[in-house]
């Protein structure tokens, strides 16, 4: 399968970076990280042990997907634990990601996932479809291309002074 070849070994927060800041991607996959200094990371790792206390946490399949918590029901069901809908683009194709890791990588059919916002005692599934698919693939091939080349010039945008890696592209 395409996402089994070496170079195309891409984690599901990659795929999340992809859509957030492209910058912030590149640093991330070359081993440089500020999150453990931020606060804002803290609090939603807070919010995602505080919540959903029952459930088994933290799936972690190949080193790539890190799945918040799953459930068996007839089918797989999983959960991706968020903060808010800011970032709601980023966090369907994360969960997106780790549906069509699962079915093209592990062979599960029956997948179901959902994206919890608990802080807004929201739900939201999301569906693998065959177009998400062929956009997958289209993003995984570059992400490949942007951790291969330089370093992105940071573009600015709202979430900047909020992001951990504010410092190296803004200061």
């Amino acid at each position: 399968m395409l996402i089994g070849d070496d170079n195309l070994r891409v984690r599901g927060l990659q795929i999340n970076y992809y859509f957030i800041c492209k910058t912030k991607l590149w640093f991330f996959s070359h081993h440089i990280s500020m999150e453990r200094e931020s606060e804002l990371v803290k609090l939603g790792k807070l919010l995602h042990e505080e919540s959903y206390t029952r459930e088994k946490k933290e799936l972690i399949i190949d080193d790539l997907i890190a799945a918040d918590f799953v459930k068996r029901r007839g089918y797989l069901e999983v959960h991706e634990v968020k903060k808010s809908r800011t970032m709601e683009e980023a966090h369907r194709f994360q969960l997106l990601y780790y549906l069509f890791y699962l079915k093209h990588e592990k062979g599960i059919e029956k997948l179901r996932g959902f994206i919890d916002y608990p802080a807004l005692k929201k739900r939201t599934e999301v569906s693998l479809t065959a177009e998400d698919e062929e956009e997958l693939l289209r993003v995984i091939h570059e992400i490949d291309g942007i951790i291969m080349g330089p370093p992105p010039v940071p573009q600015r945008k709202p979430i900047c002074r909020s992001c951990a890696y504010f410092e190296l592209c803004w200061i």
